[in-house]
């Protein structure tokens, strides 16, 4: 008689099955990498699972927390992500397969989030990428990350001039996130931008209709609690130089 699987042994084929889309032997090389470069000394737990990337607390090798972005290489489709990659002057030699459009992505975040840095957009710091995996600040408290806002919503009419005033200074300094969403917001002691793997730059053939793509997005989102804005108005003011 055939012994039934038990509810055990199918836990452990999922638990390795997920392990192995996210640690490919590609992956592991890359997080040995950085080990060996001193940047982590350990992947501690994962933050969020998604289709495309997966988010993990980091420690340093200073004992300080971080993050951790794997961009999945084996599990995930990547025709949909051309359009966020052509027409941008910074990665028009980009081989048209899915290995090296995926760690394009990786580094096109860990640029975009440079140039949030440098023009004062609150964002996480990027510390380093090594091919699909990104490295950069845990924006958090206790060790643990900060709550996105679709878990709680907007908290007051500040959140929402804050997030603009976010939205203005990326224009300004050449960038659109191009995937806004009360997912991509932490929750902080002021608001977060975070996931800017789809970001584009002003010079991209579609900047203009991401840009408008975010911002009903987030004046949509936030007037489900009463706090209102024209778009056309909000719009024009973004674009002013």
């Amino acid at each position: 008689m055939t012994k039934k699987p038990s509810r055990d042994h199918f836990m452990l084929k999922e638990q390795y099955k997920v392990e192995s889309e996210v640690f490919d032997r590609e992956t592991l090389k890359s997080l040995a990498k950085l080990i060996k470069k001193g940047i982590i000394s350990s992947v501690d737990f994962p933050i969020s699972t998604g289709k495309e990337a997966n988010v993990f607390r980091a420690t340093s090798q200073n004992g300080e927390h971080v993050v951790i972005k794997i961009y999945k290489i084996e599990t995930t489709p990547f025709f949909r992500r051309e359009e966020y990659l052509e027409g941008d002057p910074r990665f028009e030699k980009i081989k048209n397969n899915s290995k090296d459009v995926i760690i394009a992505f990786a580094r096109k975040e860990y640029k975009n989030l440079q140039i949030c840095e440098s023009a004062g957009v609150h964002a996480p710091k990027p510390f380093y990428v090594e091919k699909n995996v990104l490295v950069m600040s845990l924006i958090g408290d206790k060790d643990l990350p900060y709550p996105t806002m679709n878990t709680q919503g907007p908290r007051n009419a500040d959140d929402l001039e804050i997030l603009l005033q976010d939205i203005k200074k990326m224009y300004k300094a050449g960038l659109v996130h191009a995937d806004l969403s009360e997912y991509n917001i932490i929750l902080g002691e002021i608001l977060y931008l975070i996931d800017f793997g789809q970001g584009v730059v002003t010079k991209h053939p579609n900047a203009e209709k991401f840009l408008e793509r975010d911002v009903r997005n987030i004046l949509n989102y936030f007037a489900k609690f009463g706090y209102k804005k024209d778009f056309d108005e909000t719009i024009k003011w973004i674009r002013l130089k």
